[in-house]
């Protein structure tokens, strides 16, 4: 991502929801930064864009590239290389690889490897406790020098309370927020889906939304008494939603994410025992899912993330009880989104596009997001009318585990440009 170029991108619709544009508008690229039209040489070369959306680089806030560790299931390099193909141009990896990313040496290791095989921008997020065990602090000083932009024990959460208030007392005086992956572990209990109607239908051990809003609770109490960004990640419960939305009614620092799984499914879902449908939180129940839509629409929900999480076709060809949670995402977040909420009504462009630009930038608390003159040219271009069947062999990330697959849908990513460069192009 070295070479620089310049470009004119002539006639799309420009939706800059950090700067609050919607409108037909030029967009200068000059030695891989945005720039004025009218200082751009005549030599650059013009992209046409009339019919479609160009909006800030997408950034995906919630993604597993499971390196080092899992490289059977995907690596930094073809984790990014899906990431353009999604239209997105700067992701946040967790720290749940092997090892954890826990230290500076980890955190350098995925850098040096993202500068030299990925084609997006990846900004490291550290482990927030040791070997994500949730019992001793990791040492954040030393991941924030790393590089880190945020602290996560994704996959896992830190089950004692006092620990958890150090964590996030000592996170503000670093200016890194929190993501959290809200899951009390004796509610748990062994669960494999959404504990309902299906769960007791189809005879599988539930997990009830009180796994969650426990915790979403406790974050919640947290977040005021240290007057500090905790982030929910991928809320999935209407209780959980709810207390968000009273918390930020309040001026508390929380926010939360949403995935295009919840957003789009229910525990209905699991009743042909794919285990494709099998992620942690569950599919939930349609009043759940409608509750996230509302909580998109109304703002409680900010970001919207793919916690692409890949995994081998051996990993997921079990049995539902014993195959891993997870599915993988970032091929699909913006066609499935555009279908679910923008084609149906429920959100316009604008707001959809905000929650994969000014929603993270708000979070991350980064000048991101945005197509300000000056900044570096990661832009994404979108097609919003074209229909297509999603199919998982066309995927460049390495795992093949989706429930999309077969989906007819409406839209989608056509340009994924990172300073300057596009790294992603059905255009040509």
């Amino acid at each position: 991502m070295t070479e620089k170029n310049s470009w004119i991108i002539k006639g799309g619709r420009l939706i800059d929801p950090v700067r609050g544009i919607d409108e037909i508008r030029d967009i200068g690229i000059m030695d891989g930064f945005v720039a004025d039209v009218a200082e751009v040489p005549s030599s650059a070369q013009t992209i046409m864009a009339e019919g479609l959306i160009v909006a800030p680089g997408l950034i995906d806030m919630h993604v597993h590239l499971r390196q080092p560790g899992k490289t059977a299931a995907e690596t930094i390099a073809t984790g990014t290389f899906a990431a353009a193909a999604g239209g997105f141009t700067s992701i946040l990896p967790m720290p749940n690889t092997s090892p954890v990313a826990d230290t500076p040496a980890s955190i350098e290791y995925i850098r040096a490897h993202a500068l030299r095989e990925g084609v997006v921008k990846v900004l490291p997020v550290g482990a927030m406790t040791k070997g994500s065990e949730g019992k001793e602090m990791a040492g954040i000083g030393g991941l924030k020098k790393a590089g880190v932009v945020a602290l996560s024990d994704d996959g896992k959460c830190v089950q004692n309370h006092e620990i958890m208030r150090h964590l996030v007392e000592y996170s503000k005086s670093f200016n890194l927020p929190i993501l959290d992956h809200c899951e009390d572990e004796i509610l748990m209990s062994g669960g494999v889906m959404h504990d309902g109607y299906w769960s007791v239908i189809l005879g599988m051990r539930g997990i009830t939304s009180a796994v969650e809003e426990m915790m979403v609770a406790r974050d919640v109490i947290l977040a005021r008494m240290a007057g500090w960004k905790i982030h929910i990640q991928h809320i999935s419960a209407r209780e959980s939603i709810e207390l968000v939305r009273n918390a930020r009614r309040r001026g508390i620092m929380i926010s939360a994410e949403a995935t295009p799984h919840h957003i789009a499914l229910t525990d209905e879902c699991v009743k042909n025992f794919d285990t494709n449908y099998k992620m942690n939180p569950p599919l939930r129940s349609e009043d759940d899912r409608q509750a996230i839509i509302a909580a998109l629409k109304d703002g409680t929900i900010s970001v919207i993330a793919s916690d692409h999480a890949p995994h081998t076709e051996t990993e997921k060809l079990v049995e539902f009880d014993y195959a891993p949670f997870g599915i993988v995402g970032l091929e699909t977040a913006v066609s499935i989104c555009l279908t679910e909420l923008y084609h149906k009504g429920y959100l316009t462009l604008s707001e959809l596009i905000s929650k994969w630009t000014k929603g993270p930038a708000e979070v991350l608390g980064l000048d991101i997001g945005t197509l300000n003159e000056g900044m570096p040219a990661d832009i994404t271009i979108i097609d919003t009318e074209t229909e297509f069947v999603i199919d998982k062999e066309r995927f460049l990330s390495k795992s093949r585990n989706t429930p999309f697959h077969g989906c007819k849908v409406k839209g989608r990513p056509v340009a994924t440009i990172v300073n300057g460069i596009f790294v992603h192009n059905l255009m040509s």
